[in-house]
């Protein structure tokens, strides 16, 4: 058996791979409301909490021995990339692994999600191809040339990316705006599928990626001048789904047309899994997987073993 781990920023998870099945267990961080996110410190102290309940949750899943253990390290696979709360989830691997005498693999939470998401789509045989992966997250908006490795299973290199806010900060800002528990990501959802509203979007994007930064102030008018909740929901939703849109054709122009993969927890949103799914045929891992889990930590590790 196969054993992940993963300590976002908002979530403690926890993942045991077979081969085949896919066991997850979560806890998803305390934000105080009105707040826009957690101090780092706050984070840590959450996971280490959390941690042996999750732990103690696994231990009757786990019906014969730990062959691998797998964690997120760091958020990226690029030099100076560090997050503090990613030592919650790496001291926990590593008593794992000296109790169980398995071998530790780490990784990056980023090679987490497009892992998760391949499993998730049952695509696994994609790491032996070149594609491109979608990150959408309160952190991270970018795109990723995805090709084959023999050291990392799969090697990314970021050809685009937000420019300025990202798109999870978008959402979650307009969600706290609004009144919205944070995150807001499903909350906004639902506003938004109240709405009649049809907004003609124009999108900032050139050949770096896409800019968020208009969409706040955008949204601050809105409030001032009275349009519903519900509006300014789907608004912000739509503005972000033809932003990746438009980025997307500018990777298909210049990098040619290949599979195309979206991570992270803004690609669950429904709008946007619609409008890319249609236009370019693009996988999105369910819902499950695309948020922060340890299901793509698990996944390396196998890989990593076979």
């Amino acid at each position: 058996m196969y054993v992940g781990f993963d300590t976002s920023n908002y979530t403690t998870s926890a993942a045991i791979f077979n081969g085949g099945e896919m066991l997850q267990y979560k806890k998803i961080l305390n934000v105080r409301p009105g707040e826009r996110g957690l101090r780092q410190s706050e984070a840590v102290f959450q996971h280490v909490v959390n941690m042996p309940q999750l732990l103690e949750e696994m231990k009757g899943a786990l019906t014969s021995e730990i062959t691998a253990v797998g964690v997120s390290c760091k958020p990226r696979n690029i030099d100076g990339s560090y997050m503090p709360c990613f030592l919650a989830g790496v001291n926990t691997a590593s008593a794992v692994s000296a109790f169980s005498g398995a071998r530790m693999y780490k990784t990056s939470h980023q090679q987490g999600h497009i892992l998760s998401a391949l499993y998730s789509v049952n695509r696994l045989d994609l790491v032996s191809e070149n594609f491109i992966a979608f990150h959408l997250s309160g952190g991270t908006t970018e795109a990723l040339l995805v090709s084959p490795d023999n050291e990392d299973i799969i090697k990314t290199d970021l050809v685009a990316q937000s420019t300025d806010l990202k798109a999870g900060q978008a959402v979650d800002r307009t969600g706290v705006m609004l009144g919205l528990k944070f995150p807001c990501g499903a909350e906004l959802e639902k506003l938004a599928e109240r709405s009649n509203a049809d907004f003609k979007i124009k999108p900032s994007v050139n050949e770096r990626g896409c800019s968020f930064s208009g969409v706040e102030n955008k949204v601050k008018k809105m409030i001032e001048n009275g349009y519903d909740k519900c509006d300014i929901a789907k608004f912000v939703i739509s503005y972000i789904s033809v932003s990746i849109e438009k980025t997307a054709e500018n990777l298909i122009l210049k990098y040619g047309d290949m599979p195309m993969v979206f991570v992270g927890g803004v690609s669950s949103n429904k709008t946007i899994k619609k409008n890319l799914s249609r236009k370019f045929g693009a996988l999105f891992a369910e819902p499950a997987f695309s948020s922060d889990n340890a299901a793509g930590i698990a996944v390396y590790a196998y890989l990593k073993s076979i």
